[in-house]
């Protein structure tokens, strides 16, 4: 089916920023020279500019790439600029950067030790 992103195995990001000027070429030749991956996997892979409010994300068919685009009118995605180079990511992970969130979410329940109730 033409764009459906559910048949990737796995999901990888691509920290920091990139060219967004680059094509399904472009992005699939750094896929595999920069990151030492593979871009014919069935793996989604994730890339974003300096703006950080447009990604790209690059997905293997089997008979062809899709190159799927989201450009925001207002804001922009919270994506990580740490030095690693590529990073995967979880299906609830993908789910929060679309939602606006950051990727690193918090625990939503404090663990507490035994003994410390007060």
């Amino acid at each position: 089916m033409l764009g459906d992103i559910t048949v990737a195995k796995e999901i990888y990001i691509a920290c920091g920023y990139t060219d967004m000027r680059k094509s399904i070429d472009g992005l699939a030749a750094l896929v595999q020279e920069t990151f030492g991956m593979d871009p014919f996997a069935p793996s989604l892979y994730l890339f974003c500019g300096r703006r950080r409010d447009r990604i790209k994300a690059l997905l293997w068919e089997g008979d062809g790439f899709i190159l799927i685009y989201k450009r925001l009118e207002n804001g922009n995605f919270k994506w990580p600029r740490s030095a690693d180079k590529v990073r995967p990511l979880t299906w609830q992970e993908f789910k929060w950067l679309m939602e606006g969130l950051e990727i690193d979410q918090p625990k939503a329940i404090k663990l507490v030790k035994p003994g410390s109730f007060c």
